[in-house]
């Protein structure tokens, strides 16, 4: 057998879990041992199976088999039609995919609409520091997380970084809305599309030459690689709002997490590597996230990328020297370094002046009344304004891929 063909053996038939239970051997590359108790996830139990060894069993086989009967431009095209959680599936779409798809946008029997509620006053004041974090913490850490920066290079996403990031963008912001997982929201709908594209870039990525080449392991995007990238999110995001001493109330800690939680479980990923609090997040983080840290040739390119995104813009507070200063202040000098970003001698000392006084002043504000409502309006005019920009004014659909990165 081939090695194509082996690997899709490995994805077809719901077997990517199963590998796991079978006791798969890791390949010599993997030295690292997944020693994470499932007792401090959501769950509170679990099989301990390395999650790198867990792909997602019921995405694959229904998106393998799109690719088998060459439905998969037809099915994006009915697809694009569905936006809202609780709005009807278009007609047209196969069996599997229409079954896979109604049980999938179900949010998980633990989910507390209390928190998800309260999460998004959360997001309402604080909107800022969430945006500036996902952009200038989270989405630049994504360059040197190997795995996920070479996925992302080698796939059709990385041969057009911007609307790759527009519909990265569209998730951080429908987790921050009012409705998120309500009916008349939009984050089901993303996370489920999310799953099928990871599937799709599950089928295609082994078929690249190139990837092969760079990539250590077989199959992209397994259930740790999707943590990995949630803790570059979420629990990345919470440390630094620690270590900028910005308030945050027990409940808004909780609610925050708790949206996270549920994302993750609606991205497919199994309950019992979702961490069930902020203490176990940093355990796990510190196992899988931090240690694995490095610069790779696609991710220091895609680096320079989003970089000269905010190029075309007028104004010098989306210039590349205040991106990369922003960069190097929320991720520090060594990743910085590693992308080849300079320290800016403007910006760079003005960040270190200047940003925690205002993180201060603006905390004072919020005490006048009013303030909480005119932040808010000002923080989604900004993201908005970002989307609008991504996607060039059109609405953000998230898709199957249909190819790797041209060649």
């Amino acid at each position: 057998m081939d090695e194509l063909s082996r690997r899709k053996a490995l994805l077809s038939g719901g077997a990517l879990s199963a590998l796991g239970a079978l006791g798969f051997t890791a390949p010599a590359h993997a030295s690292r041992t997944w020693t994470w108790s499932a007792q401090g996830s959501v769950a509170g139990s679990g099989a301990g199976v390395d999650p790198r060894w867990m792909w997602d069993e019921e995405a694959d086989p229904v998106v393998e088999g799109l690719f088998e009967r060459g439905e998969v431009s037809r099915v994006n095209e009915i697809l694009s039609a569905w936006t809202k959680n609780g709005q009807p599936l278009p007609d047209g779409l196969p069996a599997d995919l229409r079954d896979f798809i109604e049980h999938a946008r179900q949010v998980p029997a633990w989910t507390d609409f209390d928190k998800l509620g309260q999460a998004y006053d959360f997001n309402e004041r604080r909107g800022l520091y969430l945006g500036v974090l996902y952009g200038m913490a989270s989405g630049m850490m994504s360059t040197v997380i190997p795995k996920e920066a070479r996925a992302v290079y080698h796939s059709y996403g990385g041969a057009n970084m911007k609307d790759r990031i527009a519909k990265t963008a569209k998730l951080g912001y429908d987790i921050g809305t009012r409705n998120a997982y309500s009916p008349d929201g939009e984050m089901a709908v993303t996370c489920v599309k999310t799953r099928l594209t990871h599937a799709g870039v599950r089928h295609l990525l082994p078929q690249s030459p190139h990837w092969n080449a760079a990539a250590p392991e077989d199959i992209p995007i397994s259930q740790a690689d999707i943590m990995v990238t949630w803790h570059s999110l979420a629990t990345t995001v919470r440390q630094k709002l620690t270590e900028w001493e910005v308030p945050v109330a027990p409940e808004d800690s909780a609610a925050y997490l708790h949206s996270w939680q549920v994302t993750g479980h609606m991205l497919g990923v199994s309950d019992e590597y979702i961490p069930a609090s902020w203490e176990e997040a940093n355990n796990q983080a510190a196992q899988v996230l931090t240690p694995i840290l490095a610069p790779t040739p696609e991710g220091v390119n895609l680096a320079d990328i989003l970089l000269d995104l905010g190029a075309p813009i007028d104004g010098a507070l989306l210039s590349r020297p205040v991106l990369g200063a922003f960069t190097r202040y929320t991720l520090g000098d060594q990743i910085a370094d590693w992308l080849s970003i300079p320290r800016e001698p403007v910006w760079s000392p003005l960040l270190e002046t200047f940003w925690r006084p205002f993180i201060i002043a603006r905390e004072t504000g919020l005490n006048f009344p009013g303030s909480q409502e005119t932040y808010f309006l000002f923080d989604e005019f900004l993201r908005k304004a970002v989307l609008i920009y991504l996607n060039d004014g059109k609405p953000i659909n998230i898709e199957i891929p249909t190819t790797n990165r041209p060649s």
